[in-house]
This record gives structure tokens, C-alpha cells and sequence, in this order.
């Protein structure tokens, strides 16, 4: 039987998940690695664990149905996207810990560039806003701390890379360092209208275009793997950041479709079409993946904890021993007992964009249990959607029909009616969940022609399960005051 490989490099695990003919999930394997946190407010992977925790999961996913290397077609990867290494040419070995997406110690350079002026030049280049959750300053930031390294860099004897990269890199035994313009996208130095690498950008960032990787389309053969590594000869043909290729994998290839992913943070995409265009409501503008080589563009609303407020609750509070055991915690309760929890340990995305809110947990009271704080934890995640689906709708001036889901915590059906609750729209959740690696698998099969075309994928789509909203008007007025109003104290509280 053929397979198409899907590398799912996530924040918090890495993933491999092998995909037949029909788009169903044949095998996967998954293995956590450790977060580091050097200093509050930094969040750090290893790159090495990075690799070899996702070449392990990938072997072990073709072991478990007796795969080997030639009844693959093509690899597809994805990857948290704006997280950032830079390594030496040479060695391939990094010279920094990865600066994870999460991490927030660009803040004050952000803030500075901002005040400099510079933040419409950029936006107006990249679709993005000046914040430390892009990959540009975090790449500044190693080159200014690591000792020698802009002077390596300005010699051209170093790399840098999102996940995608790294991983390509040493696939392929350091013979391809490639990114795909859905990446680039991400990393404030991408001009997104033209398509190309900007000077402009990485001037302002100080930033040497030899570091950079060359950019491919999302839906194209790269490279092959080396056969060191046990994958050997397998054409790597797809390539799109963890988001991006969820929207794909959603099917979400027209202009107006929507989807949501429930991963680490939360992030909302909306297709926009052909045409760039600037939101007006703190929104992103961002690169589409496509099958087709060419710009497409998307929306998106970027929520920085939403699945991570639940590992919170594990591994901090210990309220429950692993993340699956949420779900029954909330339920033992009707309700939050006027408890809001607002999540912004690492600040607040969008449609705020606020680097110092502080996390909040307000409204406690001597009958207070741990339900009450597991259900307000998942309704947290639930009221940031509806925030940035808000200014959705305030930027396209159309009311969305339904919400397409998927991500780990798209399966807890809890959150998921919630959701429909919140938002007065239904929530589709589709058969298969884990769309983000569908995304990359599609991409990459039609590459290879695996699959003939678009539209023979879209045909394949069956068994969504649709969440209808319950609550009443008022109601659904009366909670989104109640949460406006934590937000706002977050972002007031060190005031």
C-alpha cells in the first residue's frame, strides 16, 4: 500500500502520521519534548531534540504498519512557524537554543521599532504587526547575544531557519535549506506583495541575507531524504506552517472559508483570496498555502495560549494527571461559578496585541472547586475566538455561517458546544481532526500526483459532526461582558 508521510513538528511534541490513498490516518507516533524557561517571559526547545524526536516518531509510524522508505510517496511537513534557529553551515549544529514563538524577550526592540516609525513600512510589506511573536527580532536578538555570531553570519558561515528548515537541512544531509513562502511569511522579513526576501526588511532588522533560506511553494518536490537516515530516497514535496496547513487540510480554498485550530495557541484563518490587503482590525495578513504557484492570501487571528492553558492546569496547578481528563473535571460542574480565567501568560494576541497582559484568575469564592476552574479554563479558550472571529466580521463585513474546527482540542465536546454557544454559529468538526498534518499530506501528494487534483480531495470529504449554539442571546451578551471585562484587567495589571 502507499502512504504519504506527514511530519507534524509541533510546540510541544513532535508527530509522524502516515495517510493512505482515502486521506485516512494509517499509522502515527508522537513523542513530547522538554519546554525550557530560562528567564520569565522566554520559552526554549532544544533543536536537536527537535530532530531527533521527529525522525524517531516518523521511523516508528512506518514500523507500525511494516512500511518502508519506497511505499512512501512523499513527505509533507509542518511546523510551529515562527520559532526560530540559526546553526553553522559546517556542522549543521545550532548555536543557540530555539527561540520559540512564545517567547516575549523582543518586546522592548519591538517596542523601540515601533516608535521609530518603521511599523507601517513593515506591516505594509508583511501583512504582520511589530510584535516579539514574529521570527525577525528574534533572529537579531541571537545574532547580538551569541558571541561572534553576527560576525559568522556577515562571513555567510551561518543558517537560519523556522522548524521547517532545520528539518530540511538535515533530511537532507545539509544539501537543501529551504523554507516555503508560507514560513517566510512569518517572519517579518518576507515582502508577502512582491513574493521575494526585502532589503528594506532586513535593514531594518540588521539582519545579513546570507542567513536566509531559498523560499518554494508550498505544494513542490525540494529535495529528497538521505539514506543515512532511514527515510532514504522519499521526495519531500510539501511544506506549509502548522496553520497554514490546516486551512488547507480544512479545504478552506475560496475566498470567505474559515477554519480554527485548537492547538498550543488557537489561530483563525480566513481565506482572502488573490489580492493583499491590510487589515484594519490588528488582524494579520499572512500567506495561504496553495497547490497552485501562485500568492494566495488569509486572515488570521492569532491566540497565543489556548490547548496550553489545559497543560497548565496539568503540569502547574496538578489538577488533573494528563490533558484528556479535563473535559470530566469541567463537566462536574454546571458552570464556571462566576470564575474567569484569562490565559495571557505570555501576553495577548489577537485582536489586542498587548506583550505585557498578565494571566488573570478572578472571581473566586469559598465553593470555588477544581471543575470551576477547568471549565472556566476552556471557556477562555473558547471567548478568544469569538474575540478575533468578532473582528472577522468586522473586517469582511460578513457574518460567518459555520466554524470549521480541528486540533487536539477540537475532540472535547465540551469546549466545542461552548464554542457554538459563544459564538451563535454552528461549529463543524470534521471527521478526521488532525488537519494540520491532512494539510501538509495533501500538499505534498498532489505534488507528486499522489492524488490527480483538488477536486478529487474535496469529493473524499465525509462524517462532520456539527455542534448547534444553545445559549440564548442575553445570555451569550451577559458572559462575553463578564469576560471583556477580565480582559481588561489583564491588560491593566501591572498598573
Amino acid at each position: 500500500m502507499a502512504y504519504i508521510l506527514s511530519l507534524d513538528q509541533g510546540t510541544t511534541s513532535s508527530r509522524a502520521i502516515l495517510f493512505d490513498e482515502a486521506g485516512a490516518i494509517a499509522a502515527v507516533a508522537q513523542h513530547e519534548f522538554q519546554q525550557f524557561y530560562p528567564q520569565p517571559g522566554w520559552v526554549e526547545h532544544d533543536p536537536m531534540e527537535i530532530l531527533t524526536s521527529q525522525l524517531s516518531c516518523a521511523v516508528e509510524a512506518l514500523g507500525k504498519v511494516g512500511a518502508r522508505p519506497r511505499d512512501v510517496a512523499a513527505i509533507g511537513i509542518t511546523n510551529q512557524r515562527e520559532t526560530v534557529i540559526v546553526w553553522e553551515r559546517a556542522t549543521g549544529k545550532p548555536i543557540h537554543p530555539a527561540i520559540v514563538w512564545q517567547d516575549r524577550r523582543t518586546a522592548a526592540q519591538c517596542s523601540a521599532l515601533e516608535e521609530s516609525g518603521v511599523g507601517e513600512a513593515v506591516s505594509n510589506r508583511t501583512g504582520l504587526v511589530l510584535d516579539p511573536y514574529f521570527s525577525g527580532t528574534k533572529v537579531a536578538w541571537i545574532l547580538d547575544n551569541v558571541p561572534g555570531a553576527r560576525a559568522s553570519a556577515e562571513r555567510g558561515e551561518l543558517a537560519f531557519g523556522t522548524v521547517d528548515s532545520w528539518l530540511i537541512w538535515h533530511l537532507t544531509s545539509g544539501q537543501r535549506h529551504v523554507t516555503d513562502v508560507t514560513n517566510a511569511s512569518r517572519t517579518l522579513l518576507y515582502n508577502i506583495v512582491k513574493g521575494e526576501w526585502d532589503a528594506e526588511l532586513l535593514r531594518i532588522f540588521n539582519i545579513p541575507a546570507s542567513l536566509l533560506p531559498e523560499v518554494a511553494w508550498s505544494s513542490q518536490q525540494v529535495g529528497e531524504v538521505t539514506t543515512t537516515l532511514g527515510l532514504g530516497g522519499i521526495p519531500i514535496a510539501g511544506i506549509a506552517g502548522d496553520q497554514q496547513a490546516a486551512l488547507f487540510g480544512q479545504l478552506c480554498w475560496s475566498a470567505g472559508e474559515a477554519k480554527n485550530t485548537y492547538g498550543t495557541g488557537c489561530f483563525l484563518l480566513q481565506n482572502i483570496g488573490t489580492q493583499f490587503v491590510r487589515s484594519k482590525h490588528r488582524l494579520i495578513t499572512t500567506l495561504a498555502a496553495s497547490a497552485h504557484h501562485r500568492l494566495e492570501y488569509a486572515l488570521e487571528g492569532s491566540i497565543f495560549i489556548g490547548g496550553a492553558v489545559v497543560q497548565w492546569l496539568r503540569d502547574n496547578l496538578r489538577l488533573i494527571g494528563s490533558s484528556a481528563e479535563v473535559e470530566e473535571l469541567a463537566a462536574s460542574v454546571p458552570d464556571t461559578g462566576g470564575v474567569v480565567f484569562v490565559p495571557a501568560f505570555v501576553g495577548l494576541g489577537a485582536p489586542h496585541w498587548d506583550p505585557h497582559a498578565g494571566g488573570l484568575l478572578i472571581g473566586l469564592r469559598r465553593d470555588t472547586r477544581p471543575g470551576h476552574i477547568a471549565r472556566a479554563a476552556l471557556e477562555s479558550i473558547a471567548f478568544q475566538v469569538a474575540d478575533v472571529l468578532e473582528a472577522v466580521h468586522s473586517e469582511t463585513g460578513t457574518p460567518l455561517g459555520a466554524l470549521r474546527v480541528d486540533g487536539g482540542a477540537a475532540v472535547n465536546d465540551l469546549l466545542m458546544q461552548f464554542q457554538a454557544d459563544v459564538l451563535g454559529v454552528p461549529v463543524v468538526r470534521p471527521l478526521v481532526t488532525e488537519t494540520t498534518a491532512l494539510g501538509a499530506a495533501y500538499l505534498a501528494g498532489l505534488a507528486v500526483g499522489f492524488w490527480a487534483s483538488p477536486d478529487e480531495l474535496r469529493a473524499r470529504r465525509q462524517g462532520d459532526v456539527r455542534f448547534e449554539p444553545r445559549m440564548d442571546s442575553n445570555e451569550r451578551a451577559k458572559r462575553r461582558e463578564l469576560w471583556r471585562r477580565g480582559v481588561e484587567r489583564a491588560k491593566n495589571w501591572t498598573e
